[in-house]
């Protein structure tokens, strides 16, 4: 028996809305703090070997296999990766709950990262109203963000007050792009987002080329050099396995792919629309926002005002220092430093907002697709939902709840997510059938290479990755050696937090395709 749903699933309105959304889920945070943080720590040009390396045989690949497997499972209406997995591999009863991890994996980072991206949103406010605008140091700079955060009562704020304001406001506005749909919520938002971005993004790269040294005594305190502390290679860093996974790792990160957000944004495609070209173009404009504009403006900037002594522990104090210590300090030394600083901030918010409606996307397709829920409802059940989820985030910062979610639902099931579905794309379905799904309506042929690199190179590299972090890092973060005693109490309720959703959320898929078989559907 047919299924009788008649339902019709959203649709993108334009080539350059799909190209734009997932540039836009893939341009995020992590391409103008991340980035240069890690390049600069790990070995600065030299980290840009293995980078590339992972672009090709792991970025790339990835990227394809997920355009692909997206737009192949929306034709059988499925929008999420339990459905997906299963159009693949009909004969095999479990696959589905693999696919979980492409709903849990955007929900759990969804929880902190909104609360994040409601930083700059504040910080956007605090430039223009000049709120920061006096303080001349790290520290003050540091305090400063510590009482935002509400880690700290000081002159500056009492309270976690004014940052849950501007997270409500945050929360608020995503949930309101996402209730407007595909087209009407999240494609005109990342057209109109993502030219900002890159306007914003241009002003300041033009302004940090353009500075001259501050300080006539320090004249080699410059631009040059300071992108040459960032790109001048040292080699020596190769050696290190660390910096190959940083490098991987950062592929990861910055192409959104092993989240199961491109799988999603992909089922809305039609079978004749072209993925090859279109999925090669938004990675491609995520690489030059990366690597061209957020290499070239917090880490130079810095040096000309720090110098060569300071900007190593810059660099490597973590990128909330770098995003909201270091480069307000730097603005605040300009010129006209309230208007860049809303520049700078207002592009981090424009880059965190594309990429958080695209993380809430595959639950609510979950809904829509597996239990017949209209887009409206969905959107009020993940809104209320995600909102009790992110009040961990959000008071339990200081005690290491974020850096617990981060590394579970944004690095760790990445990886695996990854792996399967490349296992499944290359060696399940066939390499042959993958190719020629691949093609169909193609623009550009993917080179022959790619074949092989996808069917044996691109699992062995994930292999190795998981490889190495079991042998590194496995025992110790299970047993929470790095942790203090006093917020392991956090850290462990965060765990059995995350294990709950989990299960729940594969109960749900095995009632999804219960109802499914039930009534005769195509999940059977």
């Amino acid at each position: 028996m047919k299924d009788t749903k008649t339902k019709k699933r959203d649709t993108w309105a334009s080539r350059i809305g799909i190209i734009m959304a997932v540039a836009g889920s893939a341009i995020g945070l992590g391409n103008f703090l991340r980035f240069p943080a890690k390049a600069a720590s790990n070995g600065g040009g030299a980290f840009l070997i293995p980078y590339f390396i992972s672009l090709v045989l792991l970025g790339i690949p990835l990227m394809w296999i997920e355009w692909t497997l997206g737009r192949y499972g929306g034709g059988f209406e499925h929008g999420t990766a339990p459905g997906i997995f299963h159009s693949v591999w009909r004969k095999n009863r479990f696959i589905k709950y693999f696919g979980v991890i492409g709903i849990f994996g955007p929900i759990v980072i969804f929880t902190f990262y909104t609360y994040i991206e409601s930083w700059t949103l504040a910080y956007s406010f605090f430039a223009l109203s000049g709120k920061y605008a006096g303080l001349a140091d790290k520290t003050a700079m540091h305090s400063f963000l510590r009482g935002f955060q509400g880690l700290e009562n000081n002159q500056y704020f009492s309270g976690l007050g004014t940052a849950y304001f501007f997270f409500l406001i945050t929360f608020a506005l995503n949930i309101g792009v996402i209730y407007h749909g595909i087209r009407g919520g999240i494609e005109r938002l990342c057209k109109i987002a993502m030219p900002l971005l890159f306007i914003f993004a241009l002003i300041l790269f033009v302004r940090v080329i353009t500075l001259g040294a501050p300080d006539p005594t320090k004249p080699a305190w410059n631009i040059s050099n300071g992108f040459g502390f960032l790109w001048n290679p040292d080699f020596s860093a190769l050696k290190s396995a660390k910096v190959w996974l940083e490098a991987a790792g950062q592929i990861f990160f910055t192409l959104s792919v092993g989240i199961g957000v491109i799988l999603t944004y992909a089922s809305y495609l039609s079978k004749g629309d072209d993925v090859v070209l279109s999925g090669l173009t938004a990675a491609s404009i995520n690489e030059v926002t990366e690597v061209i504009l957020g290499g070239s403006i917090i880490i130079p900037a810095a040096f000309i005002f720090f110098g060569p002594a300071d900007i190593k522990s810059i660099a490597t104090a973590g990128v909330f220092d770098l995003g909201f210590v270091t480069m307000p300090l730097v603005l605040n030394k300009l010129p006209f430093a309230q208007i860049f600083g809303f520049c700078w901030f207002f592009l981090l918010f424009l880059a965190g907002i594309t990429s958080s409606v695209s993380l809430a996307q595959p639950a609510i397709a979950f809904l829509e697709d597996e239990f017949d829920v209209d887009r409206k409802h969905a959107v009020w059940i993940f809104g209320v939902v995600s909102f009790i989820l992110c009040q961990a985030p959000v008071f339990f910062l200081k005690n290491g709840v974020v850096d617990e979610l981060d590394f579970w639902g944004g690095t760790f099931f990445l990886v695996v997510f990854a792996t399967v579905e490349t296992i499944l794309f290359a060696w399940v379905f066939g390499m042959e059938n993958a190719w020629d799904e691949i093609h169909k309506g193609a623009d550009m042929m993917v080179p022959k290479i790619y074949k092989f690199i996808i069917k044996y190179v691109t699992p062995l590299f994930l292999f190795f990755i998981l490889g190495m972090w079991f042998w590194q890092e496995w025992l110790p973060i299970i047993l929470m050696k790095k942790v203090s005693p006093a917020d392991r109490i956090y850290v462990l309720a965060t765990r059995v937090g995350l294990i709950l959703m989990f299960i729940v959320l594969a109960v749900m898929v095995k009632i999804a395709w219960r109802r499914r078989r039930l009534r005769g559907g195509k999940a059977v």
